[in-house]
């Protein structure tokens, strides 16, 4: 029988059969990764191994000796000493936050570029552009002056941009999260 790229004879003889583009091979055919099956170094064998007498491990000391357990540092205070027990789920805990909101920011002079009589929401800020992506809410703070009136909804609001949206004629809607 002519070789194919794709049919090949197995190793009892046995032809592979092609389906399509795939090679349907037997199970006999199949033989371990030599990359795989290669053993370790033996080492502490004898001069002639190249890893005899001292076995890599270099002449004396601790490290030489197989007793340094994990997490000793040589004799100073480990870090697992070090750092301090804070149990349960806070903030302080765990001093990064877990339970913080991150809320994204436009500040009163952005909102500008609104036409007056405008109803701002949280959409309506991503859509413009005015923030990128919306975090965990959007919060409103006072930077600036605001020249039009209009209804703010937004999930928090400084008490200076609260102070200058009704000055402006504007009114304050908070989101419930």
């Amino acid at each position: 029988m002519a070789e194919t790229p794709f049919l090949r004879m197995g190793k009892n003889g046995n032809d592979g059969k092609v389906a399509g583009r795939v090679i349907i091979v037997n199970l006999t055919d199949v033989q371990p990764n030599k990359a795989r099956t290669k053993s370790g170094k033996r080492k502490g064998r004898g001069h002639a191994a190249g890893q005899g007498k001292t076995a890599g491990r270099g002449e004396k000391g601790q490290k030489h000796r197989d007793t340094v357990s994990p997490g000793f540092e040589g004799g100073r205070t480990p870090l697992y000493r070090r750092l301090p027990k804070l149990r349960g789920q806070t903030n302080r805990a765990h001093n990064i936050g877990i339970f913080r909101k991150e809320h994204s920011i436009v500040n009163v002079q952005q909102l500008n570029q609104f036409r007056k009589g405008t109803t701002v929401t949280p959409q309506l800020a991503l859509e413009s552009g005015l923030i990128s992506k919306l975090q965990d809410g959007l919060k409103i703070l006072g930077d600036g002056e605001l020249k039009k009136t209009l209804t703010v909804k937004a999930h928090a609001f400084s008490q200076s941009a609260r102070e200058k949206i009704e000055q402006a004629g504007g009114t304050v809607e908070v989101i419930e999260p």
